[in-house]
């Protein structure tokens, strides 16, 4: 495994942990997408400099192969022109020639491998990302929903208290209990009036008693009493 896997792997993991804890998954959800855009940015531009640079890798090589048939084409005519000293010039340019292709192959062995590994990396991470994002969209929709679920149950918490903003059903049901104790009050005020005036009108005595009663009433009344 490449050590950017192990990074990324690392990174996921501790994403994972924080979401468990996080009051806002959908802000630290922002954070990790914003974190993998840049790691994505800087592998892409990484990923161009290692392929401009193996492309280099490859013409030296290919450049060396050429150099090496050639000058095995001028040992051959060499010989036929009987220059064995030319022949073994062009031969000994031929094993310089070899060595150098030899060594330019296998430097750009190596780069191909690093940049096949840097373009299944950037893979991972774009199809990472986008599932991140997927998620991120998911999650943010809950909470808004969530958040206005919540102020639906503030804003109607009051159909159920009894306290303003319930039902209109409830505010006139309290509105009829009202009036309706005002009514039972004024027929109670209406009914003793009418027993004083009829039962009690022509007793004169009983009339005093009933007016010293209403002024120790009167009295109390001024001292606070109840």
């Amino acid at each position: 495994m490449s050590i950017i896997r192990r990074v990324r792997d690392i990174t996921i993991a501790t994403l994972n942990e924080h979401l468990e804890k996080a009051e806002d998954p959908v802000r630290l959800i922002d954070q990790f997408l914003w974190s993998t855009r840049e790691e994505i940015i800087q592998s892409e531009r990484l990923y161009q400099q290692y392929s401009s640079h193996n492309q280099q890798l490859k013409m030296q090589w290919l450049t060396a192969e050429q150099q090496k048939e050639k000058r095995e084409q001028q040992a051959v005519t060499a010989l036929k022109a009987g220059e064995e000293q030319l022949a073994r010039i062009a031969l000994h340019e031929k094993a310089s020639a070899e060595e150098r292709a030899r060594q330019y192959r296998d430097l750009y062995e190596q780069g191909r491998q690093s940049v096949e590994d840097l373009e299944r990396n950037l893979q991972e991470m774009r199809s990472e990302y986008q599932i991140v994002y997927d998620k991120r969209e998911y999650y943010s929709a809950r909470m808004e929903s969530l958040k206005l679920q919540q102020r639906m149950n503030a804003r109607y918490s009051g159909a159920v208290s009894g306290q303003p903003g319930g039902k209109p059903d409830g505010m006139f049901r309290r509105l009829d209990d009202r009036i309706t104790d005002m009514e039972h009050e004024a027929r109670s005020l209406r009914d003793l009036r009418s027993e004083g005036t009829a039962g009690h009108g022509g007793n004169s005595s009983y009339q005093s008693a009933v007016e010293m009663e209403l002024e120790q009433l009167k009295r109390k009344l001024g001292q606070g009493g109840t």
